[in-house]
């Protein structure tokens, strides 16, 4: 069994209207998760803070995890 909090998961599975964790590739074809949080609705992506429409395309997702203090 793995948690799903740790785990990250193909971006298919990814649930609407969540906050999430997303992995994207940068122009160099390296993998980097956002530092904030994201959702998606529909076929796009959205910054969960603002409602900012995103032109990304991320790989992967997980649960977004807020840091403490």
């Amino acid at each position: 069994m793995h948690s799903l909090s740790a785990e990250w998961l193909p971006v298919a599975s990814a649930p609407s209207n969540r906050e999430l964790e997303v992995c994207v590739l940068d122009y160099d074809g390296m993998v980097h998760a956002l530092m904030f949080p994201c959702h998606h609705d529909g076929a796009e992506w959205v910054a969960h803070a603002g409602s900012k429409h995103l032109d990304i395309q991320p790989t992967h997702w997980r649960k977004w995890m807020q840091s403490a203090g």
